[in-house]
């Protein structure tokens, strides 16, 4: 159930030499700072922003449902520039819509056009039917084109949203997995390993260009209006278990992550952050919370029934997203609640009851 799934897009320079928190990604590979990457300082680029934590906020994905309500939060704050490929056509009077894709050399007018203070990057590609190239040409090429944008019109803050889901629910997992444990989200996986090249560019970014604070969020299972693998799962009128399996599962209510995401912009905050809900629960619990019936089925027969009915077409989830009934995927979020202030204010009831228009 990849958590930040939602539906696929169709769609302040700080203080040079200021130190890094403690939540900087310790499992980056460590590049040699003294690069600026390509066209960082030609004459033509303008000198850095301040950092306010007042100006432009340009947001990638804006059209999704998550990206949708973080822009009418964000928005009576900061002015906002949404980019998509898709239409907005209900967006905030003073929301900037620019409907390019992020692949296209359109997107370096808007960064040229004026100073962008901040970047939050949500538009990755979740469509486990799209081709394996049109996957990468989205989630990785454009990335970089918006990476090297970045780097050359010297943004002072970048936050790119990842998921909890690039570390994997594995057989042998600790129980709370923290920001520095390795990314196996893609060895059973395939679908999930853009979404982890994204995170280590993120990560690379940050080492090559201490000069942007750059934040990667890694949320756990996403619920509420959004259409991801999660909620789609607790859609369903009978809902699927694995015999002799009911792993402990931790979820988060969209609003929550919007919270989370408005407090990364806070200037002076940079580095890796995973994001939790209110507390985990056994996948049987969160059943009996929507109060709906389950069957359990032995796992060899669920997955030889989910490839029959995903050749059919009959089924939006692919095989492997069974390994997340299966097994534990948890994540510490200390280091968020310490250094960002986040705390969940959704309540597990409502969090989980929410799929279903419980909540928002």
């Amino acid at each position: 159930m990849a958590g930040v799934r939602d539906e696929n897009p169709t769609h302040g320079v700080r203080t040079r030499g200021q130190e890094r928190s403690n939540g900087s990604p310790d499992s980056a590979p460590r590049t040699p700072r003294s690069g600026q990457g390509p066209g960082s300082s030609p004459s033509s680029v303008p000198r850095p922003l301040a950092a306010r934590g007042r100006g432009t906020v340009l947001v990638t994905g804006a059209c999704g449902r998550l990206g949708k309500h973080f822009v009418r939060a964000l928005h009576r704050e900061r002015r906002v520039i949404a980019v998509d490929r898709r239409p907005f056509p209900d967006k905030p009077k003073d929301v900037v819509h620019e409907q390019v894709d992020i692949r296209r050399k359109k997107l370096k007018d808007i960064f040229r056009a004026e100073p962008i203070e901040a970047v939050v990057h949500l538009g990755i590609m979740h469509d486990p039917r799209a081709s394996q190239a049109e996957h990468h040409s989205w989630n990785v090429a454009g990335f970089q084109k918006l990476l090297e944008y970045v780097a050359q019109f010297q943004v002072p803050k970048l936050v790119v949203l990842s998921s909890s889901n690039v570390y994997g629910p594995q057989p042998d997992n600790a129980q709370f997995l923290k920001e520095e444990s390795p990314l196996l989200g893609g060895a059973r996986f395939s679908e999930i390993r853009d979404l982890i090249e994204v995170d280590m560019l993120a990560q690379g970014f940050f080492w090559k260009h201490p000069e942007t604070e750059t934040v990667i969020l890694r949320p756990v299972h996403i619920l509420g209006a959004v259409h991801n693998a999660a909620s789609n799962f607790l859609r369903l009128p009978t809902i699927p278990t694995l015999m002799g399996f009911d792993p402990m599962v931790q979820v988060v209510h969209e609003s929550d992550v919007v919270r989370a995401l408005e407090r990364t912009l806070t200037p002076g905050k940079r580095g890796i952050y995973n994001l939790a809900g209110p507390g985990p629960l056994p996948l049987s619990h969160i059943v009996k919370l929507l109060g709906k019936p389950s069957v359990p089925v032995p796992y060899s027969l669920g997955k030889a029934v989910l490839k029959r009915l995903w050749s059919f077409r009959l089924t939006t989830f692919p095989a492997p997203e069974l390994d997340h009934i299966r097994y534990v995927c948890m994540v510490d979020d200390t280091r968020a609640r310490d250094e960002l202030g986040y705390a969940p204010e959704t309540s597990i009831e409502d969090t989980v009851r929410s799929v279903d228009g419980g909540r928002w």
